[in-house]
């Protein structure tokens, strides 16, 4: 069940993708939390610094450095994650994810919950639209970011 901090650090990773779209990218935030303390933040930054690995949980999983453990952490993410971000939600051990909009992109919450991820899902209505807005203004960016063809 989502609770008042989820819609907090939920505006956090809704920063982290409008910032990436200023920047040209692809808007898609995240944030790593451990109770109400941010231990992380970042971006899809694929466009920005030319990795293809470098989405938005990735980034912000970076930026966290080394942690002893995830155990009571929560990961916070504008875009329901990809198989790769999933398969290091599942790696690292982070016992649950809230993720602002899962319409635009359906990514692998059943995946993340067969493993006893915690998945809430926070139907944001901004990260809906930006997300949409970008898909509309970058069809062919957006195909590049999730390893599909755009057929012309």
């Amino acid at each position: 069940m989502l609770r008042e901090i989820d819609q907090k650090f939920i505006r956090v990773a809704y920063e982290e993708a409008k910032a990436g779209y200023d920047e040209g990218g692809c808007p898609i935030g995240s944030v790593l939390t451990s109770g109400e303390v941010i231990v992380a933040r970042g971006r899809n930054k694929r466009v920005q610094e030319g990795n293809p690995i470098a989405h938005g949980e990735m980034d912000c999983l970076r930026n966290a450095g080394r942690q002893r453990s995830y155990r009571g952490m929560t990961l916070y993410t504008s875009l329901s994650p990809c198989m790769m971000c999933s398969g290091t939600i599942i790696q690292f051990g982070i016992p649950r994810v809230v993720i602002a909009d899962n319409e635009t992109f359906g990514g692998n919450e059943n995946f993340l919950l067969e493993r006893g991820v915690e998945v809430e899902i926070a139907n944001d209505s901004d990260c809906k639209n930006l997300m949409q807005k970008f898909i509309s203004e970058n069809p062919e960016l957006w195909a590049e970011d999730i390893a599909e063809e755009k057929s012309s």
